[in-house]
């Protein structure tokens, strides 16, 4: 629908409200629910985007809203790059006549990122086209993502006639016509952000916990326990770049140092992950860890969920339960093999 006439060729909104239909944006719209049934991919790179803005490793921060404006700013245009990189949508990189930022199934799609719902600014040059529009909270662990034609009708509006959006030339759309949204996914989960949810005193222990990362990581580790732990949040308090080897064995490192508070700490390897299940707890994906405080099975435990180590079994230690005076070692993961030789 891109032309040099920009809107020329839109039929009214009215009449395409009427008949229900727009083809172009329901061949993006499976395209993308084909690519993405789940919504994964999406979620993902959401996910991943926050994660790079905020840049726990380098400044150690984990709050959206202690970015600066300029980096809030610059969210949108790289939602727009990870997406294109995660889904390999043809881009005027490829093809100079693609005037948007995408070409879907031969449809041009201009992508737009908001850290609100309905916060989306389309630029004049997007008028006419389908637009991918996306928002995502940290602090409501929720995304959504849909399209809709950016018909001048539908837009900021001034005295009830399109005439122009905000100051920078852009338009929103309006609160009547947010109907028009063709939502995919919609208040969607968005993998929890563990330092920013933490309760506040938990969270100021583990700042306080000492100058160093390693005793950050440490502390982490000592306070919480059946909740999945990714890296990104190891990478924040380590703060070097060697960060994961803050957990494995080693002098003064989290599984060494812990072991003697009756903690225990699982990661992805296949041992682990068979040893959390017969606990009876979270179980840790790829890039994660689980932390429990455990104690040797009783013989009035019979029924409770309990893992065989080190030819012993272990339960986890419940709320007001004495931790073993020394947990098991774990079974020696690939990568602290790969470490020692």
């Amino acid at each position: 629908m891109h032309g040099e006439s920009g809107t020329a060729a839109l039929p009214g909104l009215e009449a395409l409200l009427r008949s229900g239909e727009d083809s172009e944006l329901e061949k993006v719209a499976r395209h993308l629910l084909r690519s993405d049934p789940k919504g994964e991919v999406f979620a993902g790179v959401l996910r991943s985007t926050i994660d790079q803005l905020l840049d726990g490793e380098r400044t150690g921060r984990f709050d959206w809203k202690t970015l600066h404006k300029t980096e809030k700013t610059h969210a949108g245009t790289l939602v727009e790059i990870n997406l294109q990189r995660a889904f390999k949508f043809a881009s005027h990189a490829d093809d100079s006549d693609i005037h948007m930022d995408y070409l879907i199934e031969g449809v041009e799609v201009d992508c737009k990122f908001s850290q609100r719902p309905y916060g989306w600014m389309i630029p004049p040059e997007a008028l006419g086209e389908v637009c991918l529009v996306v928002w995502a909270d940290d602090h409501r662990s929720e995304w959504s993502a849909g399209l809709f034609r950016a018909h001048p009708d539908s837009l900021t509006e001034t005295k009830g006639k399109t005439r122009k959006g905000n100051r920078d030339g852009k338009f929103s759309l309006t609160k009547e016509h947010r109907h028009l949204v063709r939502w995919l996914w919609e208040s969607a989960p968005l993998r929890k952000n563990l330092l920013l949810h933490l309760d506040v005193r938990t969270r100021q222990r583990i700042m306080d916990a000492g100058p160093s990362g390693q005793a950050k990581v440490n502390e982490l580790f000592r306070l919480v326990h059946d909740t999945k732990v990714d890296r990104e949040v190891i990478r924040t308090l380590a703060r070097q770049y060697d960060y994961m080897a803050r957990i494995r064995e080693g002098r003064n490192r989290a599984r060494t140092v812990l072991r003697d508070e009756g903690i225990i700490i699982l990661g992805k390897d296949a041992k682990h992950r068979a040893i959390a299940l017969d606990l009876g707890g979270a179980v840790p994906e790829r890039g994660e860890f689980v932390a429990h405080r455990v104690r040797r099975a009783e013989p009035g435990d019979a029924g409770r969920p309990a893992a065989v180590i080190e030819g012993a079994a272990w339960v986890i230690a419940l709320p007001g339960e004495q931790a073993a005076p020394a947990a098991p070692q774990l079974p020696t993961t690939r990568n602290e093999k790969a470490a020692a030789d």
